[in-house]
């Protein structure tokens, strides 16, 4: 048993993260509504909302969405992939070598979408997704009571801080978009740990670990490793005592390099 055992906080993005598809694509394909990512990409643009809030503002405003109704956002939950093996997520990340970790989702995405997507997997008290608030006599949307992006997720992130009583370095934060680099710059400062699950160019710079592969799992690695302090040979066999082969470990740093002649930046003639 790990003498020194403390009490973590881990918060997970959703859309991506947990899952493979954007919920916001699920419910364009339910409710067969064309030309959702040009939408987005032109909110992004606009700088109208915060990163990962686009979908939330579609509900409200646009035209064809303002038809979603809470059962809808619940149908979409259900159509959600979720990566492989997340319901072993919680109850692994419970108590490893001592220390205690309490594991919540924070995301932009719908409650209503999260929490039936991860219904007996994760309390519906842990999840804190987008909030609406409804006609009682029409069931459509009439605004919003929270959206948890950019800095929202921040303020989120805080709150349960305070709540579990976790040291300032004792928050695990995983994502995978330029949403959740508002938080992770957050957590970094707290001595915290961020774990980035894609290869998005703003978030890996930012992000302490990444970690790229399709069961959910896969983050335990890092965790295993900054904060359990385990070497290889215990977390190879952590996870072959719960029936899991860690097949391919891969290490690798990119730098990411574009050169370009000085002289033709300038407008002149390269020479040799």
């Amino acid at each position: 048993m790990n003498t020194a055992a403390r009490n973590y906080l881990v918060v997970s993005d959703f859309d991506q993260t947990l899952s493979f598809n954007d919920s916001g694509v699920v419910l364009s394909e339910l409710l067969g509504i064309a030309g959702f990512p040009e939408r987005i990409a032109g909110l992004a643009e606009t700088h109208l909302v915060q990163q990962g809030g686009e979908l939330a503002y579609l509900l409200l405003h646009d035209p064809e969405f303002r038809r979603v109704r809470r059962e809808d956002l619940v149908e979409v939950g259900k159509r959600v992939r979720l990566k492989n093996h997340i319901r072993l997520l919680p109850k692994l990340l419970a108590d490893l070598d001592g220390h205690q970790f309490s594991f919540y989702v924070v995301s932009a995405a719908p409650q209503e979408v999260i929490q039936s997507a991860l219904e007996g997997i994760v309390p519906a008290d842990h999840i804190f997704g987008t909030r609406f608030r409804y006609d009682q006599v029409t069931g459509e949307i009439q605004s919003i009571a929270r959206v948890p992006a950019g800095y929202g997720k921040v303020a989120v992130v805080d709150e349960l801080r305070a709540r579990t009583g976790v040291g300032h370095d004792c928050v695990v934060y995983i994502g995978d978009g330029s949403s959740d680099v508002h938080v992770m710059l957050h957590v970094n400062r707290l001595d915290g740990m961020t774990i980035s699950v894609s290869e998005n160019r703003y978030l890996t710079q930012i992000a302490r670990r990444t970690v790229l592969g399709n069961n959910a799992l896969s983050v335990l690695v890092p965790v295993l490793e900054e904060i359990a302090r385990w070497n290889a040979g215990q977390i190879r066999g952590f996870f072959a005592a719960h029936g899991f082969v860690l097949q391919e470990w891969d290490k690798v740093r990119t730098d990411s390099i574009m050169l370009a002649n000085s002289s033709e930046l300038l407008g002149g003639v390269a020479t040799a």
